[in-house]
C-alpha cells in the first residue's frame, strides 16, 4: 500500500468529529467527550483510508468489523456512523442518551445501524473482537478457494486503559496471540487517564512487554493528536502482518482542544459552555452553531460509502463465480450467512426409550453434539480446559489452531480456550456476532459465574451462544462446595432472555439442544450432570421443548411435584411411594423456566393447575421456585464434600424423604381447608 496522501478536508473532518461529539454530549448533559476528542484523528484515518464497509448495507458479510471496546466513547462512534452515511441522523445525535433514541448511553448491537457488538462494560468489546477475528479465520479457511478469496475482512478495535486493566481482555489477548490472528488490529488510546485520574495511581505495567509476551506485534504512534501520516503508516503495517495480531500504542491527549485536555475532568462529563465556545473558535467553527457539519466533511466521507458499495458489488460478482465453480460450498455458505438451518437437521437429535440405560446428561450432550456435527457445520465449539469432563469434543474433529503449530488448522471446529472462562464467553459472543457460526462453549456450571459479564451481554445482545455447563450441582460429589453451584441456577434463570436448561434425561437433553439451536436471538445454558440419570417414562423431545410438561398425570390429585434435572427421577420415586399411601401425586418436569413462561397461559395453567398444592424439589437454592409452586424443598446453604449419594441423603433429597415432605404439605393444606389456586393464577404477570 502506498503512503499517506493528505486530503484538503482532513483537518476539517477531524474538527467536525470533535465538535459534533462535544455537542452530542452537551446536548444530553451526560456522557464522555474526552476520548472522542482524543481519538478523532485515528478514527478519521481508519475510516477514510482503510475500513471497508457499505453504509447502505451494514450487514454485507465481508465487511471489516469495527469494535469500540471503550464503549463510553460512543459519541465518537455515533458521530462517525452519521457522517459515513449509516441510518443515523443529526436528530438522532441530538437525542443522545434519551428515551427510545437510536443513540443509547453505550453502543448496543441490533439497536443502532452499524454497531457490531454491545460494549460499555470494559474489556468485553476487546474479547468480542477476538471472536470476530476467529470467525473470519475459520470461515475463510473452510470456504475460500484459489482465486476466490471470499472471506478476508479485518477486525479493528479501539480500546483504552480501562479495557486493558480488565481480566477478560487479558484472557482474550493471550488466546489471540496463541492463535496468531493476523486479521486483528487493536488501536490503544494511550492517554493515561481513567475516572480516578492519571493511570499512574493503579496501572503502571509495561503494556508493550505484556503484549509482546502474548505474541502480538506492537507498533507506536507518539503523536496521535496530529500526526496523520504516522497513524496511517502504523495501520498499514498492521495489515501487512499476517501471523500476529497487532496493537498500536497511540499516544493521545484526552479532550484535545479543551481547556481541560489531558485531565480526568474531561473524561466523563460534558464540557462547560465557555469551553465549547473556545474549542469551536480554535477549530474555526462558529461558536454559536451547534451540530454543524461542513459540506466538505460530508463530501469526504461520502467516498467511504462509494468505496464500500463498489467493494460489495465486486464481492457479489466473486460470489456468483464461486457458485458456478463450487456449487455445494456456495449453497452451504450462503445458507449459513442467511442464518437458516439445514432442512430437517432436528431429525438427527437422539431419541430415547424408558428401557434405555441410565446416562449422565453431560454424556447425553456429547451424544447429541456427535449426531449434529456432520449435518450442522455451523457449530464451532470449545471448552475452558475441561474437554474430558465437559465431553464437548466430537470424535474425529480437528482443533482450531494455527497451521504452523501442527496442532490443527483454522478450518478446525474445536477451540482450546484454556482456563479462560470469561474470555471464552466474550469470544463466543463475538463468534455469534460474526454470523454463519453457532458457538458453543463449555465449563463446569459453577465456573459460568466467572463469565457472568459475558453471559449478561450475550442475553442483552441476543447472541445465540450455547453454554455446555456440566457438573451442575451437589451431584458432582467429592469436589465439594467450592465446585458445587447452589446459587448459580437462580442467577442465570433471573437473567432476561437467557434460557437456562436443566434436562432430566436424554429426550430433554435433545430438546434443550433443539430449542437452543433454533433460538436465533437467545443464548442458552445447558446445566448437565456428572451422575447418571434414568430415561423417563413419558418424556419426549416435543413435550420438553415447551419448557415444562406433565410427566405423571393423576385425576383429582392431592399433590403436584415439580422439579428439574437430576431431581425429577427423585420426584417420580416419591410420587410412587405417595400413591401407595393413597396420595395421588402428579409430577411435572420444568427443564426451562424461560421457555415455559413463553407458552400460552392456558397451557401453563394446565401443567401447574389449581386444585392441589404444588411442591418444588431441586438440589439448589429454592429462590425463584415460588413462582411455580406453593412450597419449596431444596438446599438451605452450601453443599458438602462426599460421594454424591451421601450428600443427597444428608439433605433429604431421596424418594422416601420427599414423600414424607409431600405428605406434610398435603396435610397442611387440607387442614387449612381453603381452595388451592395455581401460583400462576395472578393479577399481574411480568
Amino acid at each position: 500500500m502506498s503512503g499517506f496522501t493528505p486530503h484538503q478536508a482532513d483537518d476539517t473532518a477531524i474538527a467536525t468529529i470533535r465538535t459534533l461529539a462535544v455537542d452530542t454530549v452537551a446536548g444530553a448533559n451526560s456522557g464522555h467527550p474526552g476520548a472522542p476528542m482524543g481519538m478523532a484523528p485515528v478514527a478519521h484515518v481508519l475510516f477514510s483510508r482503510f475500513l471497508n464497509a457499505n453504509p447502505k448495507n451494514s450487514k454485507w458479510f465481508n465487511r471489516d468489523r469495527f469494535v469500540l471496546s471503550n464503549g463510553h466513547a460512543c459519541a465518537l462512534q455515533y458521530v462517525l456512523l452519521h457522517l459515513l452515511g449509516y441510518k443515523l441522523s443529526i436528530d438522532d445525535l441530538k437525542a443522545f442518551r434519551q428515551l427510545d433514541s437510536k443513540t443509547p448511553g453505550h453502543p448496543e448491537a441490533g439497536h443502532t445501524d452499524g454497531i457490531e457488538v454491545t460494549t460499555g462494560p470494559l474489556g468485553q468489546g476487546f474479547a468480542n473482537a477476538v471472536g470476530l477475528a476467529i470467525g473470519q479465520a475459520h470461515l475463510g479457511a473452510v470456504y475460500n478457494k484459489p482465486d476466490f478469496d471470499l472471506i478476508n475482512n479485518y477486525t479493528y478495535v479501539f480500546t483504552g486503559d480501562g479495557c486493558l486493566m480488565e481480566g477478560v481482555a487479558s484472557e482474550a489477548a493471550s488466546l489471540a496471540g496463541h492463535l496468531q490472528l493476523g486479521n486483528l488490529i487493536v488501536i490503544y488510546d494511550d492517554n493515561h487517564i481513567s475516572i480516578d485520574g492519571d493511570t499512574n495511581v493503579a496501572f503502571t505495567e509495561d503494556v508493550e512487554q505484556r503484549f509482546l509476551s502474548y505474541g502480538w506485534q506492537v507498533l507506536h504512534v507518539s503523536d496521535g493528536d496530529q500526526d496523520l501520516a504516522s497513524i496511517y503508516a502504523s495501520i498499514a503495517a498492521a495489515r501487512e502482518e499476517k501471523g500476529k495480531p497487532t496493537i498500536i500504542k497511540l499516544k493521545t491527549t484526552i479532550g484535545y482542544g479543551s481547556r481541560e485536555q489531558g485531565t480526568h475532568g474531561v473524561h466523563g462529563a460534558p464540557l462547560k459552555a465557555d469551553d465549547i465556545v473556545a474549542l469551536k473558535s480554535k477549530f474555526s467553527f462558529n461558536p454559536q452553531e451547534k451540530y454543524a457539519v461542513p459540506q466538505a466533511t460530508y463530501d469526504l466521507y461520502s467516498e467511504f460509502g462509494k468505496r464500500g458499495a463498489a467493494l460489495e458489488e465486486e464481492w457479489n460478482t466473486l460470489l456468483a463465480g464461486y457458485a458456478t465453480k463450487y456449487p455445494e460450498e456456495h449453497a452451504e455458505l450462503t445458507r449459513r450467512i442467511s442464518g437458516k438451518l439445514p432442512e430437517g437437521w432436528e431429525k438427527a437429535l437422539p431419541v430415547y426409550k424408558p428401557t434405555d440405560g441410565p446416562v449422565a446428561s453431560r454424556k447425553l450432550s456429547e451424544i447429541a453434539l456427535t449426531a449434529l456435527a456432520p449435518i450442522l457445520p455451523d457449530l464451532l465449539g470449545g471448552s475452558a480446559d475441561l474437554t474430558g469432563s465437559n465431553l464437548t469434543k466430537v470424535k474425529g474433529s480437528v482443533d482450531f489452531q494455527p497451521p504452523s503449530t501442527g496442532l490443527g488448522n483454522y478450518a478446525g471446529t474445536y477451540i482450546r480456550y484454556g482456563v479462560r472462562e470469561h474470555g471464552m464467553g466474550a469470544i463466543g459472543n463475538g463468534l455469534a456476532a460474526y454470523g454463519g457460526i453457532i458457538p458453543y462453549v463449555a465449563t463446569f456450571l459453577n465456573f459460568v459465574s466467572y463469565a457472568s459479564g459475558a453471559v449478561r451481554l450475550s442475553a442483552l445482545s441476543g447472541h445465540r451462544v450455547i453454554w455446555v455447563a456440566t457438573h451442575d450441582g451437589i451431584g458432582l460429589g467429592e469436589d465439594g462446595p467450592t465446585h458445587q453451584p447452589v446459587e448459580t441456577q437462580i442467577a442465570l434463570r433471573a437473567t432476561p432472555n437467557l434460557a437456562f436448561w436443566r434436562p432430566a434425561d436424554g429426550n430433554e437433553t435433545s430438546a434443550a439442544y433443539k430449542v437452543a439451536i433454533e433460538s436465533e436471538k437467545t443464548p442458552s445454558v445447558l446445566s448437565l450432570t456428572r451422575q447418571n440419570l434414568p430415561q423417563l417414562e413419558g418424556s419426549t423431545i416435543d413435550k420438553a421443548s415447551l419448557g415444562g410438561y406433565v410427566l405423571v398425570e393423576e385425576a383429582n390429585e392431592d399433590l403436584t411435584l415439580v422439579s428439574s434435572g437430576s431431581e425429577v427421577s427423585i420426584a417420580l420415586e416419591a410420587a410412587k411411594k405417595l400413591k401407595e399411601q393413597g396420595i395421588m401425586t402428579r409430577v411435572v418436569s420444568l427443564p426451562c423456566w424461560l421457555v415455559f413462561d413463553q407458552q400460552p397461559l392456558e397451557y401453563r395453567l394446565s401443567v401447574l393447575r389449581s386444585g392441589a398444592p404444588i411442591l418444588s424439589v431441586e438440589a439448589a437454592s429454592t429462590a425463584g421456585w415460588a413462582k411455580y409452586s406453593h412450597e419449596q424443598y431444596g438446599l438451605p446453604g452450601w453443599g458438602l464434600s462426599a460421594p454424591y449419594q451421601k450428600i443427597y441423603e444428608r439433605f433429604g433429597l431421596t424418594g422416601s424423604n420427599i414423600a414424607s415432605v409431600g405428605q406434610k404439605v398435603v396435610d397442611f393444606y387440607k387442614q387449612r381447608g381453603e381452595k388451592v389456586t395455581s401460583p400462576l393464577d395472578k393479577a399481574l404477570a411480568l
